[in-house]
């Protein structure tokens, strides 16, 4: 029958040539979410292209900002104190985290720029487009969104919340791949935006060159619109706990480094991303 469908549309052809050439199937899986909660689902997919390290599973925590509030911890504000994903998420009392981004030598100061309120982590904003906004200071704009500098008035925005982070831009605002090409992989992580305004927690174990896994991504049917990067190889993560569910999961390889233990303990991190249930 695929045969006959595509000697009649021609086009299925070029579709599947340009989805060939990096792996990934012509039709790829139906998301079946697990709901945790109200606007709060996981699922754990089978990456498009198979990784010949690890479970090539691609894990999503879909979260919908009217319900869920987003914070930012930081080890400057707290003891100067790095914790790994699930310290963190225990001491504050959080249902998620993931990281927040990169961060200096300093193993303190974000590499981008960086605002929690009136705490200024770091108040440089380097050439990156992407930056993660939040807890706006007017109810009226949305609560949670990933501006891209290319295209949104990041000037004004600026002012208008009252937490926000900056990384690498990975899906641009008009959902394009703007990762180059490079022969590297590793774990990653990574932070999205769907047509429905969640916003994602995305985190695949196995290694992939960052420029395959966001065609990986654009491929799946999650409706993705943009997406930042936030780490890579053992530093990477996503942790959620509900009361009847619980993930925590780190990265494990980066080039030439392979930790084979998935159980191993998360990296300590300066800065992460949580997420707490609305009042």
């Amino acid at each position: 029958m695929l045969r006959a469908l595509i000697k009649c549309n021609k086009h299925l052809w070029i579709i599947y040539f340009f989805l060939g050439i990096w792996g990934a199937p012509l039709f790829s899986q139906t998301p079946n979410w697990k709901q945790l909660d109200e606007g709060l689902y996981f699922v754990e997919l089978d990456a498009p292209q198979k990784s010949d390290l690890g479970d090539s599973k691609i894990s999503i925590l879909k979260i919908d900002p009217d319900i869920y509030e987003f914070r930012l911890l930081t080890a400057k504000e707290n003891q100067r104190k790095s914790r790994s994903l699930g310290q963190w998420a225990q001491a504050f009392q959080l249902i998620a985290a993931i990281n927040a981004g990169m961060y200096q030598k300093d193993l303190l100061t974000s590499v981008g720029y960086m605002k929690n309120f009136r705490h200024i982590n770091n108040n440089h904003v380097n050439p990156n487009n992407d930056l993660f906004a939040f807890s706006p200071v007017d109810s009226t704009l949305p609560p949670a969104r990933i501006i891209d500098r290319s295209c949104d008035d990041f000037d004004s925005l600026r002012q208008q919340y009252h937490c926000m982070f900056q990384s690498i831009r990975m899906i641009s605002c008009d959902q394009k791949n703007v990762w180059a090409k490079q022969p590297n992989r590793w774990s990653i992580a990574v932070l999205g935006t769907d047509k429905s305004g969640n916003v994602l927690f995305i985190f695949a174990r196995s290694p992939y060159r960052v420029h395959d896994f966001i065609n990986m991504l654009l491929a799946l049917p999650i409706s993705i619109t943009r997406a930042m990067y936030l780490e890579g190889g053992a530093k990477a993560g996503i942790y959620v706990k509900n009361s009847d569910f619980f993930v925590e999961k780190y990265g494990g390889f980066e080039n030439a480094f392979v930790n084979d233990d998935p159980s191993s303990v998360g990296w300590p991190l300066p800065n992460v991303l949580g997420i707490v249930k609305r009042k």
